[in-house]
């Protein structure tokens, strides 16, 4: 038997970085994809070959549908087929409504929602075809409660929320399986622009009392990969019980 293949967008660092080193540690072969970052994207594919897998590293924009169609056509030609999709890849902006314009408001849908439909549009028929497959997206508690000065950020993830549910009610007779994971405040370099003050507040206002850690996110997102194929179209706070 064949290893199992995950596709994880967005994974030259933090989550995703950290979710394909745990496929990794796992036995996957791993693809993994960032739009800019190509140096750090090498040094994870170097990482991830530490472990007795393949990996395919791919530089390009996933809120491109061709960029998707071709890195997809040559995940297929190396491995055959993708057995987990995770859409990671996302961008944050912080400031008020008011002042984002229609070109950021662009932006980020394109990054953090269009990705996930150009991924899931290219991935599934496989995965029908198989009757076989899971896929997480990677949400935020803003996506569910929406934050100020946060307002195009909090839509893409609603968005994905909205988007998981429906697909997965799509899917579920092929025994593919659409759960995301909403994310609390992860200590990744997206929050890296608050200041130490700011830092603490945010941790008295959480329950746990700290940061989540991306290791957390990535153990999480592959047990999701790796459990209960009931378990299907959910959106699951991982937030120290914040929101």
């Amino acid at each position: 038997m064949g290893r199992n293949t995950v596709l994880i967008t967005g994974s030259s660092r933090g989550i995703g970085k950290a979710t394909a080193i745990k496929f990794a540690r796992e036995g996957y072969n791993v693809i993994i994809n960032c739009s800019r970052q190509e140096k750090e994207l090498l040094l994870v594919k170097e990482e991830i070959e530490s472990y007795p897998v393949s990996c395919m590293a791919y530089a390009g924009d996933v809120g491109n549908y061709n960029t998707v169609a071709d890195m997809v056509a040559l995940a297929k030609q190396q491995f055959g087929s993708i057995d987990v999709l995770i859409n990671n890849a996302g961008i944050s902006y912080v400031g008020l409504f008011t002042d984002t314009d229609i070109g950021k408001w662009n932006e980020i849908i394109n990054t953090n929602l269009t990705s996930v439909f150009n991924c899931c549009k290219l991935v599934v028929p496989d995965m029908i075809a198989r009757q076989k497959g899971k896929i997480i997206n990677i949400s935020s508690v803003w996506g569910s409660a929406g934050a100020s000065c946060e307002v195009a950020y909090s839509a893409s993830k609603g968005g994905i929320n909205a988007f998981t549910k429906a697909l997965a009610k799509e899917l579920a007779p092929s025994n593919i399986q659409v759960n995301a994971v909403a994310c609390g405040a992860i200590d990744t370099r997206m929050n890296r622009f608050l200041s130490e003050d700011e830092v603490a507040a945010l941790m008295e206002d959480i329950p746990a009392n700290r940061l989540g850690q991306t290791g957390e996110v990535a153990d999480f997102v592959y047990q999701l990969a790796a459990g209960n194929d009931y378990l299907n179209g959910q959106v699951i706070h991982l937030d120290g019980a914040w929101i």
